[in-house]
């Protein structure tokens, strides 16, 4: 019993426990939810959902370059066209973190603040990661979600949705987009 103590002991000394953990998508890489489960100051409506391993604003400019937008109404409301139907693409940016309590480091500064030393890793007892989100809705114009069970094109919107994610995370150059037809 005493082993196993010290085990413990070892272990939660020597460990970092987690406050908050971003969203993994198990067996996918998105996910279609309402984005106010996903994130609290957002809408009460479907979304699909990706995480985004580019630089901050890079969806802006392939949404802005391939639609053709000149900056003018990039993230609300972009036409679209799915199975002959005008659609409207609407998105956001969400930021979900990883959090963790650096055990080692508070239990190190209380040895030294008992024995009058000055903390040294006061700074340092938290460490947090960043993980950023795209979240994505389309509607129709009636302004029907797209996304939500009983809509009519809500399997050619989804196949629509997990191209254009596709083609984002492996487009490097957006001005080839031009060159391309619009969609």
């Amino acid at each position: 019993m005493q082993k196993l103590s010290i085990l413990f002991l070892a272990f939660v000394v020597t460990s970092c426990i987690p406050v908050k953990i971003a969203p993994k998508f198990k067996n996918q890489d998105y996910k279609i939810i309402q984005a106010k489960k996903f994130q609290k100051n957002m809408p009460r409506e479907m979304a699909f959902i990706f995480k985004d391993s580019k630089d901050a604003d890079e969806f802006y400019t392939y949404i802005n370059k391939k639609y053709r937008l000149n900056d003018v109404n990039v993230g609300s409301n972009v036409p679209i066209k799915i199975e002959g139907q005008t659609l409207y693409l609407s998105y956001y940016e969400a930021e979900r973190t990883d959090e963790m309590i650096n055990l080692p480091l508070i239990a190190i500064d209380a040895k030294r603040e008992n024995n009058g030393n000055s903390r040294l890793f006061e700074d340092h007892y938290k460490s947090r990661t960043g993980h950023w989100y795209i979240i994505v809705t389309i509607h129709d114009e009636n302004i029907k979600n797209c996304l939500k069970e009983n809509h009519t094109l809500r399997e050619k919107t989804i196949q629509y949705l997990k191209a254009l994610k596709q083609e984002y995370l492996t487009t490097q150059n957006y001005e080839a987009l031009l060159l391309t037809k619009k969609s």
